[in-house]
């Protein structure tokens, strides 16, 4: 028998085991949300949306709550179409 009973129970993950948990400063630990633990928009550099800054040249996301925070799933998956086209481009060949 198939569950035809709509959740949301996909979109949010809590490892309170984990030892870097909460890995990021927060102001309520029960609304963490594990489930990008690492951020599938990092790639997309300054188009993620995020609170990032560059730190010798390599962004630092240690600031940023979006993907750990309620509507994370809705916002990265509102993110994935740009994730598809840039990770489909070819590189040029040198």
């Amino acid at each position: 028998m198939i569950n035809t009973k709509q959740t949301s129970n996909y979109k949010f993950v809590q490892n309170t085991k984990c030892e870097y948990f909460p890995c990021h400063k927060t102001k309520d630990k029960a609304e963490f949300n594990c489930l990008f633990c690492f951020c599938p928009l990092y790639m997309l550099k300054d188009k993620c949306g995020g609170n990032f800054k560059y730190t010798n040249n390599v962004k630092d996301c240690s600031d940023c709550l979006i993907p750990h925070s309620k509507g994370a799933y809705e916002y990265v998956m509102s993110k994935m179409k740009l994730v598809i086209e840039i990770g489909s481009q070819k590189e040029s060949v040198k």
